[in-house]
């Protein structure tokens, strides 16, 4: 074998052995992952979860196998940009009682259960009755220059930051197509472990989409400002949108990349997609 034949892909430097090892383990076990992914969706192990239909950036490259769940958007009177969470209830499901969080939006129902993958289950601000305010803060530590000059770790985001975000630009792709920030929701005073990333944009194509009447752009979005749970759905990563110049060689610069494994999505063209949600660990 050449030097170079044995990475994935080439440019990442990354060696291919899932294919080889990991991928006839996963082979081996497949009658055993399908029947847990059934029995999931059919058994009570746990609080919510199941087959979910959501929306989120299509996923356009790489290993991804499915779209980030979007996380929908409202301004409050003072310009501080916060995630739509619904009311929570409880209701009866298969035999007992259980606390959820939907809301009917945009024409799907919106629930708690879009962000119930790659741990996040287990975080305590998936909790559809956790006592948080929903306001995003901005990560502590981000790749963004702006971010890192102007603002805060742990500040409320703000309309007031995203001033320049027709016209913003940082050297990665296209300038004026959107300004982008790295930020956290549904985590205060709650251990990194447990904190759930968020990817922000605010950018004109969003207001273009909503007032064209793209139904679910319009209840999603508001001002053009748009995020997402910053969880790449292959394992598990944190990518960004503008955050690496080599986002450039797999043809990323304008949208968000996942260095880990180069798994692009595109963040102006939001999917329906479906998921089988992992249940929450069983409530007190």
């Amino acid at each position: 074998m050449a030097d170079g034949d044995d990475k994935y892909p080439a440019e990442s430097g990354r060696r291919r052995f899932i294919k080889g090892v990991v991928g006839s383990a996963s082979l081996a076990g497949l009658g055993t992952v399908t029947a847990a992914a059934i029995d999931t969706t059919t058994s009570p192990t746990g609080a919510g979860g199941g087959i979910t239909q959501y929306y989120g950036p299509e996923n356009t490259a790489g290993p991804a196998p499915r779209a980030m769940p979007q996380i929908p958007i409202e301004v409050d009177d003072e310009g501080f940009v916060k995630g739509v969470w619904p009311e929570p209830e409880t209701i009866t499901e298969q035999g007992r009682e259980v606390t959820v969080a939907r809301m009917q939006l945009g024409g799907i129902t919106y629930t708690s259960e879009w962000f119930q993958y790659c741990g996040v289950q287990t975080y305590p601000g998936v909790r559809p009755d956790a006592d948080q305010d929903n306001f995003f803060r901005y990560a502590s530590s981000a790749p963004y220059e702006w971010q890192q000059e102007e603002v805060e770790g742990g500040e409320r985001v703000n309309v007031e930051h995203f001033e320049d975000y027709a016209t913003w630009g940082n050297g990665i792709g296209r300038s004026g197509l959107g300004k982008p920030a790295l930020a956290t929701w549904r985590s205060e005073d709650v251990p990194p472990s447990g904190t759930m990333p968020v990817q922000i944009i605010r950018s004109t194509r969003f207001e273009e989409l909503s007032e064209q009447g793209n139904e679910w752009v319009s209840a999603s979005t508001e001002q053009g400002f748009y995020a997402n749970l910053n969880k790449c759905t292959h394992f598990c990563c944190v990518p960004g949108y503008k955050a690496l110049a080599s986002s450039g060689r797999f043809g990323a610069s304008d949208e968000i990349y996942c260095q880990c494994h180069q798994s692009v999505y595109d963040p102006f063209q939001l999917v329906e997609v479906s998921f089988v949600a992992l249940p929450r660990p069983e409530e007190d």
